[in-house]
């Protein structure tokens, strides 16, 4: 399958023309993978069953600014793109403070919307680590991931919300990742960097949680 069938958008728009109108420019880019979510019930649903990677977010849903609440409600792994009425320059301040990836202004145009979505999804590209949760395809932020374990056939990775478990080796995942973020600290473990609390001789410390730190791979955390 190609980037754009992978991608998963979720469009939360109160009008309904405007969201059809959304969906149908991105289908004709092959952005076939798209929901619609009408009302703040619908897309909270949504982000939780259909797991989106990018979420285009009106901000002034059904007249309040109900789309930044939900942008901090968001699964953790999706990347927001605020929509904003022209005039609403007050609340696009304060929805820039949850660090949207991008904003798009009513009316809305084509060009600008394929721009901001071939952007984030040319940046999570290089950012996430895509696994298979099922029948589903999951892309991790690499700043989602805590720490990796190695079990048997299948490794558990370990995010800041839930343990995902896939049929892939330790050796295999170490590939995928960059080195500057993650690193071995056992045979059995790859940790992220960021999320180290506390080192010890033998132990790292990640979200309260030790995990073995052998002398072999020590000397990568000096």
């Amino acid at each position: 399958m190609t980037k754009e069938q992978l991608t998963k958008i979720l469009i939360v728009e109160d009008e309904i023309i405007i969201a059809d109108y959304i969906s149908e420019l991105l289908k004709e880019e092959h952005f076939n993978n798209v929901k619609i979510a009408n009302d703040a019930q619908t897309a909270r649903g949504l982000m939780t069953s259909f797991l989106p990677d990018i979420i285009l977010m009106d901000i002034n849903l059904n007249g309040k600014n109900t789309g930044i609440e939900l942008s901090e409600a968001k699964n953790e792994n999706a990347t927001v793109i605020f929509i904003t009425g022209q005039q609403d320059f007050a609340l696009m301040s304060q929805a820039i403070r949850t660090k949207p990836n991008g904003y798009l202004t009513k009316p809305i145009k084509k060009v600008e919307v394929i721009a901001a979505i071939s952007l984030v999804a040319q940046k999570r590209e290089t950012q996430t680590l895509q696994i298979k949760d099922g029948y589903d395809i999951v892309n991790l932020e690499y700043n989602s991931i805590n720490y990796i374990e190695a079990d048997g056939n299948y490794v558990n990775i370990y995010t800041t919300s839930k343990k995902y478990t896939v049929r892939q080796s330790l050796n295999t995942i170490v590939e995928q990742l960059p080195t500057d973020i993650f690193v071995q600290t056992h045979r059995s473990y790859l940790v992220n960097r960021t999320k180290i609390q506390r080192l010890t001789a033998s132990s790292v410390f990640v979200n309260n949680i030790e995990i073995s730190l052998s002398r072999t791979f020590a000397k990568r955390l000096k």
